[in-house]
């Protein structure tokens, strides 16, 4: 049996069952079963950037969450957008990661799912440019107006919102399967 494709997903909100976590809940199953995906929702747990903490011995939460994204095949970023800017907890992840190279060349998929969502979403792009992740605008989505889309359940009830995810998906998909 080949060995899968393992992809390591973010949530941006630290908020239990949140919309953010229950799109990525779907993706996780909804993906070919060649993946295996880790959802990461314990930004929380992370300590505050500090560059004196970031040596060759940072702390052990941090080593682990390094650790995840470099042992990944891909990275999926699922993110609501709080006061027009990134959560501070998702922000702050990614301020660790930006003395490593350990989203170079990584294939990413990255979604903004909020009321609005514009400015989290050119934001989360800069950034994970300057991170050197390479994804393509196929694997990048905005779904505004997100909690009326899905359900309590986690269950998406907006038929545009379901194709969209879909074909992102298929199109995350395609960047490590030869044939789908």
């Amino acid at each position: 049996m080949p060995k899968p494709i393992k992809i390591f997903a973010i949530t941006g909100s630290t908020r239990k069952n949140s919309s953010n976590y229950k799109i990525l809940k779907h993706i996780s199953e909804n993906l070919k079963t060649e993946f295996e995906v880790e959802i990461f929702e314990d930004l929380e747990e992370l300590p505050h950037f500090n560059p004196d903490l970031d040596t060759e011995n940072p702390p052990a939460v941090i080593t682990y969450f390094r650790d995840k994204i470099a042992l990944a095949d891909g990275i999926i970023i699922c993110t609501p957008e709080y006061v027009f800017s990134l959560p501070g907890s998702l922000k702050n992840a990614l301020e660790w990661c930006v003395s490593t190279t350990i989203f170079s060349k990584k294939k990413i998929g990255l979604i903004t799912a909020s009321a609005s969502g514009e400015m989290a979403h050119e934001q989360l792009i800069l950034i994970m440019k300057t991170l050197e992740a390479q994804f393509k605008d196929e694997n990048l989505i905005l779904i505004q107006g997100v909690r009326g889309k899905i359900n309590e359940e986690g269950k998406i009830i907006n038929n545009e919102t379901l194709t969209t995810i879909n074909k992102f998906m298929m199109n995350f998909e395609k960047e490590f399967l030869t044939e789908i």
